[in-house]
């Protein structure tokens, strides 16, 4: 997984060009941000559950580090809480029972916390209080997706491949070629496993799901039998015969107000040949658009975005990650997501992952004993901790800097990276009728430079000159500016 994913995160710059980490000097620039380009109301930051809950989940350490904005202690220092506001439930696809002589067929190469278990396990009786249910299954998991909606978190469900015996190979990680694997006779099934699990966690769990997501980067063909994780290629004929499925499953259960999202296609160019692809009627199941980041730099988000926007629906970055641990990565390609992109959510993958610089937090795969912090953590919480649902999505005219606006507190809030060199970054506020600032006219900010000392270090020491806020940045750095007293 995190070769295909690093390969598509290192895809060349495209036309709305991607600026290089470690790239030549630039001169100072001017970022000026427009009240006027408002994209709506941010509905939060998230991260998928799935491996990471399936070993964690159960603490309510990571549960406040990841979905609070206390200050929480963890391996000997206090960090600060993330705030992540959505969680993402994965429904598995493995169990290890045996059904009429027939067992799930697991891949040689995936680890078991990789395989997530699913709740319908015996295919040959449809009632969900019937004992072809277990719901003690993924424990740790519904654990997870409980603490972070007691903390306030909303929450998506999402499968990356149907159940082991609805696939024709009995192998929930992939065909052996990478083609279709979900059995034409179980389309109804993979449905009607998502309805009940969001009926049964509306009615016992205490969540109710705001989307349900059938599909995991469904267009990809390197779902096969002897992959580390679990996904299925779903084409998008089969996609669109699901999709009709799974509504029709949902407002069995109660469930009309869920909506469906689709598809979590990899990369923001597949997503649009996808939802391209669909026909009206396809498109009138769904509410929400999902796309994954991993096309890095490159691909055309302008073009989804105005595809989406046409079409009338939410538009979600449902999933995204990278292997630098510095975080500066992560900052860039979300500065683009919010220049060219404009989605009203962001989610990372894995908050949690053994492999180096993909999570924020780092544990051991053998052990499974959690371990060190990345820098990329601090990188995200600039994000996270300050853009808050509810605040105003305000285009910068630049892909190296995200804003947000609270109408309510007269706050706005500004979060800019610096791949290269040192240098000077004036934020020009002309065009809202009022700037203040905070007492005095300070301005807060937080930093971060990940070959320094900085790790999300606050500092009141800048001021505005009239409308305008020169902020020097370090190499390769990333700031959050907080501005009170502005008014559109």
């Amino acid at each position: 997984m995190v070769t295909r994913r690093t390969v598509l995160g290192a895809t060349a710059a495209g036309a709305l060009g991607s600026t290089l980490i470690g790239g030549a000097a630039r001169a100072d620039a001017t970022v000026t941000i427009d009240p006027a380009a408002d994209h709506g109301a941010w509905q939060g930051w998230g991260t998928s559950l799935a491996w990471w809950a399936n070993v964690f989940g159960d603490r309510d350490d990571f549960a406040d580090l990841f979905f609070t904005t206390r200050q929480v202690a963890y391996n000997g220092a206090t960090l600060p809480g993330l705030g992540l506001t959505i969680a993402r439930y994965n429904l598995g696809a493995s169990s290890f029972n045996d059904v009429a002589g027939e067992r799930m067929v697991a891949s040689p190469n995936i680890p078991r916390f990789k395989q997530i278990e699913g709740y319908w396990q015996d295919w040959r009786n449809t009632d969900p209080n019937s004992s072809a249910w277990n719901w003690n299954a993924d424990a740790k998991q519904r654990a997870a997706l409980v603490k972070a909606t007691q903390r306030g978190a909303i929450s998506e469900l999402f499968a990356n491949s149907p159940m082991w015996w609805m696939c024709l190979n009995h192998n929930p990680s992939g065909a052996a070629g990478g083609g279709p694997n979900l059995q034409s006779w179980n389309h109804s099934q993979h449905a009607a496993h998502l309805a009940i699990v969001a009926r049964r966690a509306r009615d016992n769990w205490g969540v109710s799901f705001r989307t349900v997501d059938p599909f995991n980067e469904p267009s990809s063909n390197w779902w096969r039998a002897d992959g580390t994780q679990e996904g299925c290629y779903i084409d998008a004929a089969t996609q669109r015969s699901v999709l009709a499925q799974l509504r029709a499953e949902l407002n069995r259960q109660g469930l009309s107000g869920v909506t469906v999202s689709a598809s979590d296609e990899t990369s923001y160019d597949l997503a649009r040949t996808t939802f391209g692809s669909f026909d009206a009627a396809t498109r009138s199941l769904i509410g929400q658009v999902n796309v994954h980041g991993y096309q890095g730099g490159g691909g055309r988000r302008d073009l989804l975005f105005n595809d989406v926007r046409a079409a009338g629906k939410v538009l979600w970055n449902s999933e995204t990650g990278d292997g630098d641990g510095t975080g500066l990565t992560l900052a860039a390609n979300l500065c683009l997501d919010w220049r060219w992109l404009h989605p009203t959510a962001w989610c990372y993958w894995q908050v949690m992952d053994p492999s180096a610089g993909w999570g924020t937090i780092r544990y051991d795969a053998g052990t499974l004993t959690a371990r060190a912090v990345e820098t990329k953590y601090y990188v995200l919480a600039q994000f996270t901790r300050h853009i808050r649902p509810g605040m105003r999505i305000i285009d910068t005219g630049a892909g190296n800097a995200a804003a947000a606006y609270d109408p309510a507190a007269r706050r706005l809030v500004v979060v800019a990276v610096n791949t290269g060199a040192a240098q000077n970054l004036t934020f020009d506020l002309s065009r809202f009728a009022q700037v203040t600032g905070g007492s005095n006219g300070v301005v807060t900010r937080w930093s971060t430079v990940p070959a320094g000392t900085d790790r999300y270090a606050a500092r009141s020491d800048l001021g505005l000159s009239g409308k305008s806020l020169r902020v020097p940045f370090a190499a390769a750095s990333v700031q959050t500016l907080q501005i009170d007293g502005v008014t559109v």
